[in-house]
């Protein structure tokens, strides 16, 4: 990795890339990944004897349908799509902070669209109370008692949109839902069915009526991912897509890939990936460094360990690979970590981000060979 580096800053500034390789798609796109993964029959990428090779094909051109059906409507946004995917079958939630208008909300619902489970979508508002969501008791006159009417949170794919619009009190109903996929009313706990899959939206720039979420609720989220304007070739192909379609009545050509029960299955694929005793010291390196780090007001909690490893394994396998590399969880560590750490106020005054100091712990700790 740092041989990389020194070729880098030999070849000079105009070879240097348009963005950092932690801000780019995952190995520049899991959908590259996944086009050009090695053949899970080639032995000479694994140890493992070939009897005991996990099957990860149909895992992997599961992946690359719903890529297609997604990329029917959406020009661009690879990294949101590829880390969607991703985080779905690792069981995780999603963060996705971007300007109005770059497609968040219309990503979410297609990526819905291709799953057949029931999906709900939450507008976040100041006035939202906390049993909008999780819903309420209320008093049923024919039978003469109290029966729980459940809310929109009751759904395998909940979008949130502008989260941080609501007040605290309804951010707190969430945290016990995104973390134990459960919750509890009037003394009864009810259960999430499976698959339960939050994907939450904010606008990083508009900061009137809004409310900053918590720490406690950040750290529920597996990754955050940050999306930007399309670039100039994107917004021409937008515009040659859309010219006739103001309606977008094209939506209706996205089709389901995934089912529940293939959900539940690539799942515990996911789960048997290999990964080496190395590995797992090398992800724990990453993240006690947050902690020790002088420019980190706040380090990353042992549950960015563990996200760090789910994804690193789904990366993994939706690139058809049933082991971990390095660059798996060097690829995961950005979207994971930039949520989950504070800069101190001295490096934030200094334009610093969290991207700069992810960027230069990795850097600094050995890679396993």
């Amino acid at each position: 990795m740092l041989d990389e580096e020194k070729n880098q800053e030999n070849k000079g500034p105009e070879s240097q890339p348009e963005r950092d390789s932690y801000e780019t798609p995952l190995s520049a796109s899991l959908g590259e990944l996944i086009t050009d993964a090695p053949s899970p029959d080639d032995e000479s990428t694994s140890t493992l004897p070939p009897k005991d090779r996990i099957d990860l094909e149909e895992l992997r051109a599961a992946a690359v349908a719903v890529r297609t059906e997604i990329g029917k409507l959406i020009v661009g946004q690879r990294e949101f799509i590829d880390l969607l995917i991703a985080s779905l079958l690792a069981g995780g939630h999603v963060l996705v902070e971007g300007v109005p208008g770059i497609a968040k909300t219309l990503t979410a619902k297609l990526l819905a669209k291709t799953v057949q489970a029931d999906y709900a979508r939450i507008q976040f508002t100041p006035d939202l109370m906390p049993s909008d969501v999780t819903g309420t008791t209320v008093f049923n006159m024919a039978k003469s008692s109290f029966e729980f009417t459940k809310g929109p949170i009751f759904s395998n794919i909940v979008l949130i949109d502008e989260i941080n619009r609501a007040p605290a009190k309804t951010q707190a109903a969430l945290f016990e839902v995104m973390a134990e996929q459960q919750i509890t009313v009037d003394g009864h706990t009810y259960t999430m069915e499976d698959p339960f899959f939050v994907i939450a939206t904010q606008n990083p720039i508009e900061q009137e009526g809004t409310y900053r979420l918590p720490e406690a609720q950040l750290d529920r989220f597996l990754v955050r991912i940050i999306i930007d304007y399309p670039n100039h070739e994107e917004e021409k192909e937008i515009l040659y897509r859309f010219r006739g379609d103001f309606r977008q009545v094209q939506q209706a050509e996205v089709h389901p890939v995934f089912s529940r029960e293939q959900i539940a299955h690539y799942g515990r694929l996911i789960e048997k990936v290999i990964i080496r005793d190395e590995l797992l010291d090398y992800i724990a390196s990453i993240v006690h460094r947050t902690r020790t780090h002088p420019d980190l007001y706040l380090g990353a909690s042992p549950r960015a360990s563990l996200a760090i490893l789910r994804l690193a394994k789904a990366v993994a396998a939706l690139a058809g690979r049933d082991f971990v590399t390095p660059d798996d969880i060097q690829q995961v560590a950005y979207p994971v970590l930039n949520h989950r750490i504070i800069l101190t106020p001295e490096r934030e005054m200094e334009g610093f981000g969290a991207k700069d100091v992810i960027q230069e712990i990795l850097r600094g700790i050995e890679v396993p060979r």
